[in-house]
């Protein structure tokens, strides 16, 4: 792996086309908040917000303005969005936020999940460390309170099921470790708070997810750790595994190479990688079954644009952290099968959806799911691990 060009060919690509790609069309000149469905060509698919994405475009853009470059439209950008968000998206009953808006921030759906409060979170997060206002890091940590509380709280959440299998979900836990680590960053921590929260979760993955028996990493599993014998709970999502991966290798790197860290995102790296692969087309299935069995999702064995974006950033980290030449090999594979297949080498930026043969199955380079927000944020930060870009400060 040749670090200085690879670098440099990320950071270019991310300055020189995803982000022309997105802005300003993803500005609303007429309203706050920012667009994010998007046609092949950048034409509007869809004029709805996703809460989702507002916090994390606006997380993203204020990264950039952090560490690139302080260009003032990507501050009023992500400002946009942050104000769309706390004027229309809060539900007045009970404080918490929507899931998805019309362009002028009529509410449309909520769900009982808090993701949209811990990227709002991280957004502010971002916008105190481009800013240094007082009211953000107060803002940050009020998101973030909401998010903690209702996922981690027991019986606070909705119930989706009727309880009759209790399980313990992997997502809940990674969310929460990175958010804490971008609090950490730039709001200090807090006497060890974030810190702490990431051990507690770190401990959970470990005593519930990994299963080093089976090369494992589950995405649903019993309280005690042990595997449900059903569809669902037999499911595992490679890509999102190496998301997580890739998190602890991070948390090892802030440590100064916690060696015990550097393992376990080794291991759920190369056991999702071993297992999502597909070995007959290349590329990352999205679904496969624990012991090899069918998948009810009609969508597993799709490419998609994310995993490969987390498998970029993981594999990247891992070669940094270990200097073990498969990390390089694995990396310049996934590389190579995403620039073939995702890239849209006419109008620029990934497609979203590919079928399992890596041909487009449709044009769209965003939706309610896709932002600016995995594709840049694997640009940016394999740049900034190979040293093209510069790390933004961390508050001690």
């Amino acid at each position: 792996m040749d670090k200085k060009a690879l670098g440099e060919f990320y950071r270019n690509t991310l300055l020189n086309e995803i982000v022309p790609f997105w802005f300003p069309r993803a500005y609303d000149e007429t309203h706050p908040g920012l667009y994010h469905c998007f046609e092949a060509d950048g034409s509007m698919a869809d004029t709805d917000k996703n809460v989702w994405a507002q916090g994390r475009m606006a997380w993203m853009l204020l990264t950039l303005y952090n560490s690139v470059e302080k260009r003032p439209e990507w501050l009023k950008y992500a400002e946009s969005a942050l104000k769309f968000v706390e004027e229309f998206c809060v539900d007045p009953k009970d404080g918490h936020m929507y899931f998805l808006m019309t362009e002028a921030g009529v509410p449309l759906r909520k769900r009982r999940y808090a993701y949209s409060e811990c990227f709002t979170a991280i957004a502010w997060a971002a916008h105190y460390g481009a800013t240094g206002q007082e009211s953000d890091r107060e803002r940050a940590r009020h998101w973030f309170d909401i998010f903690a509380d209702v996922f981690f709280t027991p019986g606070k959440m909705a119930p989706k099921t009727t309880g009759k299998r209790p399980t313990e979900n992997l997502g809940a836990r990674m969310i929460m470790l990175v958010t804490c680590q971008e609090l950490r960053r730039y709001l200090g921590d807090d006497d060890g708070f974030y810190t702490g929260w990431i051990n507690r979760c770190i401990q959970d993955l470990k005593s519930l997810f990994l299963h080093e028996d089976i090369q494992a990493v589950l995405e649903n599993v019993a309280p005690d750790g042990s595997i449900i014998d059903h569809f669902d709970e037999r499911t595992l999502n490679p890509g999102h595994a190496i998301e997580g991966g890739w998190f602890i290798l991070n948390e090892a790197r802030m440590r100064g190479g916690d060696q015990e860290l550097v393992d376990i995102g080794c291991k759920m790296i190369d056991w999702s990688l071993a297992r999502g692969w597909d070995k007959e087309y290349g590329g990352l299935l999205y679904y496969v079954d624990v012991y090899g069995g069918s998948v009810q999702e009609y969508w597993h064995n799709m490419k998609f644009w994310w995993p490969h974006d987390e498998a970029l950033i993981g594999t990247c980290l891992a070669y940094v952290m270990t200097g073990d030449e498969k990390y390089a090999e694995w990396h310049q594979r996934i590389h190579d099968w995403s620039f073939e297949h995702l890239q849209d080498k006419e109008n620029g930026e990934w497609y979203g959806y590919c079928n399992r043969d890596g041909s487009p199955a449709n044009t769209l380079k965003g939706s309610v799911w896709k932002s600016f927000f995995h594709h840049p944020r694997a640009l940016w930060t394999c740049a900034m691990f190979l040293g093209a870009i510069p790390e933004p400060g961390i508050k001690k």
